[in-house]
């Protein structure tokens, strides 16, 4: 069974830990302030789950998704994670990571920063544009007329495809916006950013890849 590594347990980490194990993963979950602190949510999650460092959840996932304040990229374990899919989830805010000139200057993207660092990974963005309550609530199984979708950017094929494969088991569709360069297209203030999926604060209304593919096809730098 493919396990699924987590980087930051906060709240999309942990919302997509509690859609992984219900989909019949194992996770294991990780955070900047020891396994200890994880004994609540582990213990929430069941048997299929367990708490670890980051570099025990980077070496122990099949998957590895990252989702810590982008402030604290390069803090990721690089070397456990060569060779593997990661999902990048990280989003930039200035107030909370402090001003970053490439991308305030737009010379590269956030995932394209996380590849960078993580030189021998495959990284993927995704779950970046959703918020997590409209995550835990909006997935459906395959085929269902009210199921939503989430972009993905990234530069290997075969990556995105175990991407893709992941996200249908926990309930989503995929549209895949092209390479890793185009994943500005899904960040902070763009069209596809929350909203798409309903108003941030309430009740999800779903996104449809057709809602998904409009929006991403807005976005304006």
């Amino acid at each position: 069974m493919t396990t699924i590594g987590l980087i930051g347990s906060g709240n999309i980490g942990g919302t997509v830990a509690r859609l992984a194990v219900a989909a019949g993963y194992d996770v294991v979950l990780s955070n900047s302030r020891g396994p200890e602190t994880l004994r609540d949510l582990v213990g929430e999650l069941g048997p299929k789950a367990r708490a670890a460092t980051a570099a025990e959840a980077a070496a122990a996932g099949d998957i590895v998704v990252v989702t810590v304040p982008l402030k604290a990229y390069d803090n990721v374990p690089a070397e456990p994670l060569a060779g593997k899919v990661v999902i990048d989830t990280n989003n930039y805010y200035p107030e909370r990571d402090g001003r970053i000139e490439a991308l305030d200057n737009a010379e590269t993207t956030t995932g394209e920063l996380l590849q960078r660092h993580l030189t021998g990974a495959k990284v993927i963005k995704g779950f970046n544009n959703i918020w997590f309550e409209h995550l835990a609530t909006l997935g459906r199984p395959a085929g269902s007329p009210d199921r939503s979708a989430l972009p993905v950017a990234g530069d290997d094929a075969a990556a995105k495809l175990v991407v893709t494969e992941f996200l249908d088991r926990i309930g989503y569709d995929t549209v895949d916006i092209g390479p890793l360069a185009e994943n500005w297209r899904t960040q902070r203030d763009t069209p596809v950013y929350v909203g798409v999926y309903g108003p941030y604060g309430a009740a999800g209304t779903g996104a449809s890849a057709d809602d998904v593919r409009k929006a991403v096809g807005e976005a304006k730098r």
